[in-house]
Parts: structure tokens; sequence; C-alpha cells
């Protein structure tokens, strides 16, 4: 049985967006779904999801609360002060965070893309006591992404996290499971753009999917993510025969 969840006043409310006269919709970001048709998204106290097709803008609004929070666009906490190339977009000069008067004590963006680069940063401090006793570098890229869950998150903390699943094996993602829980059940909050069925079923969560038409809550079973993954593993055999079919057969 799964340890109950401690309810604790939540680090983030929510987030409102900030039009102003350089928003124009027909600019990137300001044109994706992720920033349409809203102006407030609350967050769930424990973990709020953000799941979409590639390009529907998650990872950009994601990174917009992490900067406006003020971490590192590029990856890691408050100190962590690096910088390679601001690719980040002005998103976040427009958002607003809704935060409530209890303090994290620990916070941390996660973004997979520059997961070499924070690894890199890291391992020049020589400050492995944080992460286990390890060099990032000398792990593999599951390894070092679960080095630094244990190891470098400690709770009381609001984790922000694009696409953990990028470095996470199927049995790694269960294991992620169980460390998110651990750690919401030590007053953390998670907000994470995911595209993994696996991590998408926590239960105690809000789960925002981002589509052609706009944002909206969304029922774990009526993901597409889900009915898509459900479908496949289910009807293997006719999945495989439809995809690579020849040209010929498929007009048959």
């Amino acid at each position: 049985m799964a340890r109950p969840v401690h309810e604790f006043e939540t680090y983030l409310h929510s987030m409102e967006l900030q039009r102003g006269q350089d928003w124009d919709t027909a600019e990137y970001p300001y044109g994706l779904p992720a920033v349409r048709g809203w102006d407030k998204l609350a967050f769930h106290p424990h973990v709020t999801f953000f799941v979409g097709e590639n390009g529907s803008g998650k990872s950009t609004l994601i990174e917009a609360i992490a900067a406006a929070y003020g971490l590192n666009p590029e990856g890691g906490s408050r100190d962590h002060r690096y910088s390679t190339q601001a690719t980040h977009s002005p998103l976040h000069n427009h958002v607003r965070l809704v935060k409530s008067t209890r303090r994290a004590k620990d916070a941390f963006f996660l973004r997979a893309e520059s997961f070499y680069t924070f690894s890199t940063f890291i391992d020049a401090e020589g400050n492995r006591s944080r992460m286990g006793g390890h060099a990032l570098h000398e792990l593999s890229h599951g390894q070092s992404f679960t080095a630094l869950i244990e190891n470098r998150f400690n709770g009381s903390g609001l984790y922000i996290l694009d696409e953990p699943e990028a470095a996470l094996s199927p049995n790694r993602q269960l294991g992620f499971l169980a460390r998110l829980h651990e750690l919401v059940g030590q007053k953390s909050q998670f907000i994470i753009a995911t595209h993994s069925p696996i991590i998408l079923a926590y239960p105690n969560a809000t789960i925002y999917e981002l589509s052609p038409s706009g944002l909206l809550p969304t029922a774990y079973d009526d993901l597409e993510h889900v009915q898509v993954t459900r479908n496949f593993l289910n009807r293997t055999k006719m999945f495989l025969d439809t995809l690579l079919a020849d040209d010929d057969e498929a007009d048959e």
C-alpha cells in the first residue's frame, strides 16, 4: 500500500499571463497553444503535469515557469549561474507566479536537453557528496539522473522537470515514481513536462494536455499518449502490419 501523502501549504498556487504591448500572437512563443486561451492556471499542490505533442509548447511553458521562479533557464538551482547560449524564450517576462507564504527550502529545474552541460558544471565544482559520491560524467545518463533525484533532491522543495523520462528506462521510470512519491510526502511540489504514460500515471496530480485547440485539464485515461500506447501494446501485430506494410499492400 502506498504511503499517505501529507497535506501542506503548497509553494506555487498558480500562474498568470500578463500580456502587454509586445505580445504578438504572430510571433513565437505567443502564438503557441500552450499560451492561448487562458489567463490563469492552477497548480496541483503535489504534482502538475504538462503533456502534448512535440512542438505544442510544453517545454517552453515549463521553462518560463522555472525562469520566473528565479532558476537558471538552462537547468539547475538558483546558485547555478552557468550559461552556454541564451536560447530560452521571453515568455517568462509575462509570467506572474502566485506563491504561498511558505518558501521552498530547495528548488531545481531539470531539462533533458541541457543535462550534459549541468553535469559538466557539477563535476567541475568537485562537490560529489551531493550526488552520492559520484562524478556524473562517470555514470550513464540514466544513472546520473537517478543519482541526482536520489541525492540532490532533499525534500521541502519545488522541482520543475522537463522530460525526465529521456534518461530513464521503463524500470527506472517506475523507480522515479516511487522517489517522486517519497519527496511529495516530504512536502515537495513537482511541475513536470513529460510524454511518459508511466510517469503520467501518478495519482496525486493534475494533468494539462496541450493540443492545437489549447490547454485543458485531462483525465489520465483520456490522454492521447495513454490511448496510443495502450492500443499499440494490446494490438501490436495489427499496428506493425499497418505501419510496415509495403505501399502496394497498403493500397489493396
